[in-house]
């Protein structure tokens, strides 16, 4: 089973980069910019932000299902990334870095099953809950800080 990683919708985010920092603060919003090369992981370019760029730290709902997980949590955006990034079948280098909790949620948006993993051997984790008929997809959180990472589904 080919897995599919999909950055967020950037059009969603960077009218907020127009905001002043003090509307971005009435949201619940912070600007920043990057001084080290990891730790600021883009949920739409799915890559680490590189030292100096702007980025956007923000909620997100990231389970918006009518189920008892229902979710929303911290993630960073870059300003300037015009198109989600796509990748299949293989793990984005700020997911092989991290140690990751990969949760497995049905249609209902319930989850069935969860683990931990080291990212640089999440891929066949990944595989092995797709394969699973109740498995709808797979959310993906960087354990030690428990923000949500990335969705993944099945390869179209």
């Amino acid at each position: 089973m080919t897995f599919e990683i999909r950055g967020l919708e950037p059009a969603q985010f960077q009218p907020l980069f127009d905001l002043a920092d003090a509307e971005l603060a009435a949201r619940g919003m912070q600007r920043m910019r990057v001084d080290a090369a990891v730790g600021y992981p883009c949920r739409v370019s799915l890559e680490d932000a590189p030292v100096g760029a702007e980025v956007l730290l923000l909620p997100f709902m990231h389970q918006d299902s009518p189920s008892p997980y229902r979710a929303s949590g911290p993630i960073f955006v870059r300003r300037g990334i015009v198109e989600a990034r796509r990748i299949v079948g293989e793990l984005p280098a700020y997911l092989t870095r991290r140690l990751l909790s990969v949760r497995a949620y049905d249609d209902a948006g319930m989850m069935v099953a969860a683990e931990v993993v080291e990212g640089r051997e999440a891929g066949p984790l990944f595989e092995s809950l797709l394969l699973r008929t109740d498995v709808s997809y797979l959310h993906v959180h960087f354990a030690k800080r428990g923000c949500f990472a990335c969705r993944v589904g099945r390869a179209a």
